[in-house]
Order: structure tokens, then sequence, then C-alpha cells
């Protein structure tokens, strides 16, 4: 959550933990905790109060209402960094998609100051349009625009994916929790000098790169999103069709910050992430990035059948990414053999040797 915090661009003045067996339906905190909270407000200084729990709309406005001070749960704190790091349309229409889905939750009661937008016509007239129904219509409207947008941009992602099928090029994408180093090794795989930082969803954007990884084996490589535990559903899906890149990939390289204590925790929310957006069954290997911190050797990790499954390395030194090299074009090797070897339809026999038609006559 301190993470999340400074990747927002937010300065800490004070924290406070509670637990409790229940959330309170009003506060989500207990009156107490609430009383305690707005005393170390006003003593920091703070201009803004985030919680490390998705609110309801109702705790959210009561919450502020007896804080005097804006109100961020972890989903709108995680939408307001999406919102800062979207560089290309694709990612600013994501975004707004995520924002007005997200806002459109947030309207129930919120406009009790204004019970009508206006009245209706003559004395007999109906009530007229209340204006939370208004801002319904008037998001519905918008969200259906951008997402036209976002399938047209989805279908050119789409053509440009069946163009690389079209002339047998491996895909390979990466994935893992934000702040892994994906961009990092990347850029040590490609050389492309894509934008990488030491901050949470440092890249929203898909970028897609030629790398060899052999003498005459070439992949196309594609850096992804990062996943973060409690990714509010509505970025998920308004990411859908970048995500897509993950689901057609020929292999994904799942980059593992090594160093990370809850490294094991991360490792299972990435590969709760895949399930959902349809990537489970896609072929993987496992990155174990960022080893210089802990001042371990690289290595490749082999299976009982001589397959490097995990490879051991450190993106930001390149030490052990020709493991990583190696490790991949075993893979493009394996689908080019697979793909050479004749298939047979089920049900039709195999065509009989000279010898064995002799032997029949």
């Amino acid at each position: 959550m301190r993470q999340l915090v400074a990747s927002a661009g937010l300065v800490i003045a004070g924290e406070l933990s509670a637990r409790r067996e229940r959330p309170d339906a009003s506060f989500y905190l207990g009156s107490g905790k609430v009383e305690e909270l707005s005393s170390l407000i006003r003593d920091g200084g703070a201009g803004v109060a985030v919680f490390d729990v998705p609110l309801s709309p109702a705790q959210q406005r009561n919450l502020e209402r007896a804080l005097n001070v804006p109100v961020l749960d972890r989903e709108l704190l995680i939408l307001e960094i999406f919102a800062q790091r979207a560089k290309s349309s694709e990612g600013k229409l994501q975004v707004e998609v995520a924002q007005l889905e997200h806002l459109a939750t947030r309207l129930v009661r919120g406009w009790t100051h204004l019970e009508r937008q206006r009245g209706g016509l003559g004395k007999t007239g109906g009530p007229g349009e209340k204006q939370i129904e208004l801002d319904r219509r008037l998001i519905t409207v918008r969200v259906k625009r951008l997402r036209e947008r976002l399938k047209a941009l989805g279908r050119q992602r789409r053509t440009q994916r069946r163009a690389r099928a079209r002339h047998d090029v491996f895909s390979v994408s990466l994935v893992g929790y934000t702040n892994a180093g994906k961009s990092t090794l990347f850029n040590a795989l490609t050389h492309a000098g894509s934008y990488a930082a030491d901050k949470l969803f440092a890249t929203l954007d898909t970028t897609s790169r030629r790398c060899f990884v052999g003498d005459d084996l070439e992949v196309v490589l594609s850096d992804t999103v990062g996943f973060i535990r409690g990714l509010p559903h509505q970025l998920v899906d308004a990411f859908k069709s970048t995500l897509e890149e993950s689901v057609e990939a020929d292999l994904l390289l799942h980059v593992v910050d090594a160093s990370s204590p809850a490294r094991d925790a991360q490792m299972a929310e990435v590969d709760r992430v895949l399930a959902e957006i349809g990537a489970a069954d896609v072929p993987r290997l496992v990155v174990f990035n960022k080893i210089d911190r802990l001042e371990r050797a690289a290595a490749a990790e082999r299976d009982a059948c001589g397959t490097i499954r995990a490879v051991f390395l450190s993106a930001a030194t390149g030490q052990g990414v020709g493991f990583l090299r190696e490790a991949i074009a075993e893979r493009v090797q394996a689908a080019r053999a697979a793909a050479a070897e004749p298939r047979q339809s089920p049900g039709v026999p195999l065509p009989a040797t000279a010898s064995a038609i002799s032997a029949h006559k």
C-alpha cells in the first residue's frame, strides 16, 4: 500500500491500522477509530485519506463527511495511478472506461441536494428526469462510445496478430506482478529503450518488438501491464483487448521479483488473473528476476525431461539473460518440430508402406 501511495505521487503523513471482525456498515471502521483518524489527519496536515480496502459508496461518502477530506479506497487509488500512467490513445480510453464504470456505482444518493434536474411540461406533466438518472444515462452513452472505439483498436491488434501467425512468428508475452522488472527485462532482450522505473504500473501500454534468441531464431516479445492484488474488475474488463496479447501468445514469461518477501502470494495472484482472462493453459516459463539483490548466481532449472522450466537472472545487470534466451530458443525449436510432424486425422489410417502392400498382395 505504501508503494501504491508513493506511485500516485502522494506523501504519507501518518498511518493507522485497525482490526475488526466485520466492517462497519456506515464507516467500515468503528466510530472510535474514525475519531482517531480524524485527529491524525488534523495533526499531520493530510489532504486525503487512503484506505487499503474497497469501500462501498455509502462508506466513502460518510467517511468524507466525518473526516472533511477526500477519501480514496484501494480500487480508486489504482484507477488514479492508471490515469496518470496512460500514454497511448488506447490506454487512455481503457482507463476512462474503468473510471466511468467505477463512478457509475458511486451515484447512488450522491445528488440528494438536487432532487430533479428539470420539471415536467405544463401543469399535468410528469415529475421530470432526476439528476442521478441523467448522469447514469450520460455515463452509459459515453462508455458505449468508448467501447466501440476500443473494439476498433482491438480488431487492429487482432489483424496484426494474424499477420504474425501467417508468417509463422513465435510470440512471447511478459506477464507478472507489477514492478517485477518486466520492462527492464524487455529492454535487456530487445534493446528497445522502453520506459522502466522502480514504481508500480510504470507500463500500461503493450509494446511489441522483434527479438533474436539464436542464430536463426526470431520471436516477437510483448511487454504487458502488470497485475496486483485487488485489481479492480473494471480495469481487467477494460484492458481485455490489451491482455489478449497474453491469451494469444505461444509462450508466457512469468516474471517474478525473487527478492520480494511476498513472492509466493504475488505468483498466486498472477495465476488467478491469467485464469480470469483465459490464459491459464498457455505454456509458461518462470523467470525469477532481481537475483542481484539476493547475491544468488544465475542459473537455469530443468525438469525431468531436461527442458528449462525456470531461469534465475538479473535484468538490471544482464546476469543470466543468456539462460533465458536459451530457454526461449528451446521452446521455439520444440514448437517448430511439433508443427513439422505429420498429423493423422481421427479414424483415417496412415498410408501403407510399399513392403506392406507387397505382402498384402
